[in-house]
Parts: structure tokens; C-alpha cells; sequence
């Protein structure tokens, strides 16, 4: 799940709970590309228990289990009604590096959080379109503890279903062309209880949601008559929470371990806060991709540039071109927008490069059938992937086996100021 501008986009709808990693041997011969770096050597070791270290879990879905979740990264955020200890745990809220921001469901929340206003006293809310639909909601004001690390009087969008208030046409006419609609009816609908963006930037919408620029269908002002988009200042805008740390707030590190070909039942990983401030969070050899201001990097296939390409842990698969350009077959029914190639597992080669970089690196990877590893009781899968014609989504199986480093805007870090991943 990322933005495209000012407008957050999931690539694929989820189908059922995966999440995996591996390196598989194929007949089939990779896609080389000229003129790439060769890759480094990349492993994962878990973070120990540390006051900037966050458990993650791959799994099957928040209880009860009414749906199974696919290569989705779960973890548990504490929020509390500011300055009280009028407090909730919340678990399997999803970690998404392609956004920026907390977002709870209010149908999970068992405290009332105080709204925010606009400078005229009315309710302030927000709507955020995806891919395959958009959520609508309050955005209210909590004191939010993650790990040992908190964040006083943030910001957050609190997700409104349907049936409590209907948003206004101007958001819900956003929808994409075979969208779901509204996704914050229900827990099955968006996947998990909530999304806790901790991408490269410090707020969801930034400069561009301000006043004195073009208004946006982003934030809206609601009085009773009825909701108006509205510009917001910056310090009133969903924030990244990891950029409102008094400590380690300069970025994060997804730990996830290597899964092997054909998925695993669950993966147990770390969210490591901070980037070279403390003796578990360091650099190390990772090369540095920096990113444009919609946070894009670009990916070489085959001879061919995508500057559109991007690394968002909110993505359940491999997202990449078309069938026509990969020569790779979807699956068939109801999985159509998944990948089935017929000789599985299949390997790829593509180059990333950062706009830092005069020379992008090689990135190897390979695809399995996904109606087989659907029909497993696996949830974890670094061979999930799916089309996705404007280029290069490196989600979750991207993650499996390397620490990925996520640098936020403006922060200063080791290796200069984000925004940019590195790997």
C-alpha cells in the first residue's frame, strides 16, 4: 500500500494470508540485464528484545478468524487517550513502508479518542484512496507506544464504517475503476485492524494538503451541513509515527527471515526503530537507493526503465509489468491478477537503481504458481506475484531475507538525510 501523489494505493486486493521468501532453482533461464551491479550478500538476523525493537508476525489474520490474510506483517501498537492512561493494545495492525501515518478501525477501538478540528471548530476528517477502494474517517488525536518508543498528541485516522457516516461524494467518486468501495466497513475488508504507515515521508499528505496550494480531496472540514475538502497545516496531518519519537526517529528496519520456495506457515520477524542511533540498528554494508518525492526509485527489466517502481512492505506480492512483457501466464477465475507460471518455481532478474546511484544493482527473484501455494496452509510466500503494468511493486517477498531500511525525509542518518530504503 502506497501513495501515488497525494492518493494511497493498494496493488492487489488480498486473497488469503501469505507471506514467504526463498531462493528457488528452475529449467527456466533468468532475465538478465546489462550494465548492473552485481547484488551483495544479504542475511537476516532477527533483533533481539531492545527498547527500540518491535516483534512483527506473519500470519493468518487478526482473531476471530474470518478470513486468511496473504504476506501480510502484523504487529501491536498501544494507544491511550492523550495525557491519560486511558489505554488499548491493539494487535495485527498492518506495517507498511509505502505510507505514512497510523489508521485504526473504529469497530476495534474500545477508547474514545478526541477529534480534531479545523480552525473553525468543525471536525476534521480524511479520505484515502486505493487501488481497489478508498477509507474514510475521523482523524483524532492519541498517545501512541510502540516497543519502548512513544509518540505524545499524534495525529491518527480513525476508520469509519459505512453504516456510521456515508463520506462525501467527491472521496467516494474516487473509486477506482472496479474498486470495492468503502474498505472500512469490516476487519476482513481492510485485512487487518489498522495500517501503521512508517514510509519515507513524515506526513501522509505533506506540502501539497497545505494552505495557500490547491485544495486537495484529502482532508476534509465536516459541520454538520455537510463535509468541504480543506487544506490542513502540517502539524494537524495523519504523521508517521516513528518520525514523533523523541528517540530513533529517523527511520526503521524490517527484519524478516528468508522463507523457502512453496511458502511458511508463519514468519516471526523485528521492526527496529532508528537508523545508526543505536548499536542494533546500524547501516552496515546496506546500499542506499534514494528515493523521488512520491518516493519512487527506478527498476531495469529486460533493457527497459521503470522510474515508477517502489518498496512497500503493504503489498502481499510481487507486482511487475504485464503478462504480454514477462511471457508469464496469470491464473486463471478468481486468482487472475495473481502469476502462474507453467514451469514453477520461475526466476527473474531486474536492477534497482536510486536516484543517488549511477549504476543500478541486480535484484533476483522467482515465481511460483500461486493457485498451488494458495492451496497450501502456508501464509507466508516470497514467490507470490501478480501484473502490475506501471512497473515495479517490491512488496512483502521482497522483504523475506534482507533488512530493509526505510530513511525518513529531512532525518539525518549514517549515510545523509532520507528520503530513501536501503538493503
Amino acid at each position: 500500500m502506497r501513495r501515488f501523489g497525494l492518493v494511497f494505493v493498494v496493488a492487489s486486493v488480498l486473497w488469503m494470508a501469505a507471506c514467504g521468501g526463498g531462493n528457488g532453482s528452475s529449467s527456466s533461464p533468468p532475465v538478465m540485464n546489462q550494465s548492473c551491479s552485481p547484488a551483495g550478500q544479504s542475511s537476516v538476523t532477527v533483533a533481539a528484545p531492545a527498547a527500540n525493537v518491535q516483534p512483527l508476525l506473519v500470519d493468518a489474520g487478526p482473531e476471530p478468524q474470518t478470513f486468511v490474510a496473504a504476506n501480510e506483517a502484523y504487529t501491536s501498537v498501544t494507544i491511550c487517550v492523550p495525557g491519560t492512561n486511558t489505554c488499548q493494545t491493539i494487535d495485527h495492525v498492518q506495517v507498511d513502508t509505502g505510507s505514512e501515518g497510523l489508521r485504526l478501525l473504529q469497530g476495534v477501538l474500545t477508547v474514545s479518542l478526541p477529534q480534531e478540528t479545523d480552525s473553525s471548530g468543525n471536525p476534521l476528517e480524511e479520505c484515502l484512496v486505493f487501488a481497489d477502494g478508498y477509507i474514510w474517517g475521523q482523524v483524532a488525536t492519541a498517545d501512541v507506544a510502540i516497543s519502548g518508543e512513544q509518540a505524545a498528541s499524534l495525529p491518527v485516522h480513525v476508520i469509519l464504517p459505512p453504516n456510521v457516516q456515508t463520506p462525501p461524494s467527491s472521496c467516494s467518486s474516487q473509486n477506482p475503476s472496479g474498486g470495492a468501495g468503502n474498505e472500512g466497513g469490516s476487519v476482513s475488508a481492510l485485512g487487518a485492524n489498522g495500517i501503521i504507515g512508517v514510509g519515507p515521508f513524515q506526513q501522509d499528505c505533506g506540502t501539497a494538503c497545505t494552505p495557500g496550494f490547491q485544495v486537495q480531496n484529502v482532508y476534509y472540514s465536516c459541520p454538520s451541513s455537510g463535509c468541504t475538502a480543506t487544506s490542513v497545516p502540517l502539524a494537524q496531518q495523519v504523521t508517521n509515527p516513528v518520525a514523533a519519537f523523541a528517540t530513533d526517529n529517523n527511520g526503521v528496519i524490517v527484519q524478516l527471515p528468508a522463507v523457502p520456495d512453496g511458502g511458511s506457515l508463519s514468519v516471526n520477524g523485528a521492526m527496529v526503530f532508528g537508523i545508526g542511533t543505536q548499536s542494533n540498528n546500524g547501516l552496515g554494508s546496506a546500499t542506499v537507493y534514494a528515493v523521488n518525492n512520491s518516493g519512487d526509485i527506478t527498476t531495469v527489466y529486460n533493457g527497459t526503465s521503470y522510474p515508477n517502481s517502489f518498496i512497500d512492505s503493504g503489498s502481499n506480492g510481487l507486482f511487475f509489468l504485464t503478462s504480454s512483457s514477462t511471457g508469464v501466464p496469470t491464473c486463471s477465475g478468481q486468482l487472475n491478477s495473481w502469476y502462474c507460471p507453467s514451469n514453477p518455481p520461475q526466476n527473474f532478474s531486474a536492477c534497482n537503481q536510486g536516484t543517488n546511484m549511477s549504476t543500478p544493482v541486480t535484484v533476483n527473484f522467482s515465481l511460483e504458481d500461486a493457485t498451488t501455494l494458495f492451496n497450501t496452509s502456508n501464509t507466508a510466500f516470497s514467490t507470490l506475484g501478480g501484473p502490475y503494468s506501471q512497473g515495479f511493486d517490491w512488496g512483502l517477498p521482497f522483504f523475506y531475507g534482507r533488512n530493509v531500511f526505510t530513511a525518513i525525509e529531512g532525518s539525518n542518518t549514517p549515510a545523509g538525510a532520507g528520503p530513501y530504503f536501503a538493503y
